[in-house]
């Protein structure tokens, strides 16, 4: 299996930030054809999911949704360091994303991405991508 790290800089407290080419080129540098990846953040107030990459507005909707939610929700988080909207977050997203890879390349949906979410920031951040034969 190789393992590749990706760094990732974050500007906003909740952003969602594409990290679909960096995955490609780490899938295809491993020299895998056929077989898995799995993209992974070892952060506990950073998730790593999948959506649409094409249109810009849909991370940003995204996050918007994340502020809506937390907003509507009539929780007292008890966490001293302030973050547990992020802990929370990151809780309902998940720190992982398993895809399968065919031809050399992640298989993702026509417009799907892969995206580094973020509820803690601005921070950087570091993404594993390891790839291993199937």
């Amino acid at each position: 299996m190789k393992t590749t790290r990706i760094p990732v800089r974050t500007s906003r407290r909740y952003q969602l930030v594409s990290i679909t080419d960096e995955v490609r080129r780490a899938v295809r540098q491993s020299g895998v054809e056929e077989g898995f990846c799995i993209v992974s953040s070892g952060h506990t107030t950073a998730a790593v999911t999948l959506n649409e990459d094409y249109d810009p507005d849909v991370p940003e909707d995204l996050a918007a949704a994340c502020r809506a939610l937390l907003g509507a929700l009539e929780v007292n988080f008890r966490h001293a360091e302030g973050n547990s909207d992020s802990h929370f977050l990151t809780s309902l997203f998940g720190t992982s994303q398993y895809l399968t890879v065919s031809g050399g390349e992640p298989e993702l949906g026509r417009w799907q991405g892969v995206f580094l979410a973020e509820f803690d920031g601005p921070r950087e951040r570091v993404v594993r991508v390891a790839v291993g034969e199937a």
